[in-house]
């Protein structure tokens, strides 16, 4: 290879594209503290305070809401957050449910990508830890039925381990009605199969 391209040997790896790698003798733990750290200064919610959940359990109504001023500013943050839920698993579904508004944003659509971000504050050194284990496959999947209020569409949540990684996950809206909660349900069950395929 060193024949071939120019290149360096640059040792373990400690840091790449916003990750910082820790590695210890059981394995490597990843995380994005000091890119999450950015995106609390970006927004001006450096000193706010932590909140112990990412997202309410019920939304505003829209039809009382005004849009929301600053575009830009949401669809920047919103787009940093996706990037972070590459070690932040946790935040999947809030995230997704915020970038459903990009085109428009409201004043609650805001408001819940601050209560998003006050989560954060709190959960800063969390991240993904891998670790040598039996190669089994394993995946667990859900949907809330007809969970959205706006469109009446369900969720489907699914993630997948490798021994105790967890190497695999997405939190989604299904493209169209589900009738019942079991038809919800077979919807995650067949994207989690074919995630595994």
């Amino acid at each position: 290879m060193h024949s071939t391209f120019a290149m360096k040997e640059l040792g373990s790896i400690n840091y790449f594209l916003g990750i910082s790698v820790t590695t210890s003798s059981q394995g490597y733990f990843l995380s994005q503290h000091k890119y999450a750290t950015e995106i609390l200064a970006k927004a001006g919610m450096t000193d706010c305070k932590s909140y112990s959940s990412p997202m309410a359990l019920k939304q505003n109504d829209p039809s009382t809401d005004i849009p929301f001023s600053n575009h830009s500013l949401y669809r920047s943050i919103v787009s940093a957050l996706q990037y972070l839920t590459i070690t932040h698993p946790d935040i999947s579904f809030a995230v997704n449910y915020a970038c459903q508004f990009m085109h428009l944003p409201l004043v609650s659509h805001f408001a819940h990508v601050k209560r998003l971000l006050r989560y954060l504050k709190g959960t800063l050194n969390l991240g993904l830890y891998f670790s040598p284990g039996p190669l089994i496959l394993q995946a667990n999947s859900d949907s809330d039925w007809a969970g959205n209020s706006y469109d009446r569409r369900s969720t489907t949540d699914y993630c997948v381990f490798l021994g105790s990684n967890l190497i695999s996950w997405s939190a989604k809206k299904q493209p169209t009605v589900a009738c019942s909660s079991t038809e919800a349900e077979y919807r995650a069950l067949a994207q989690t199969a074919a995630e595994l395929s």
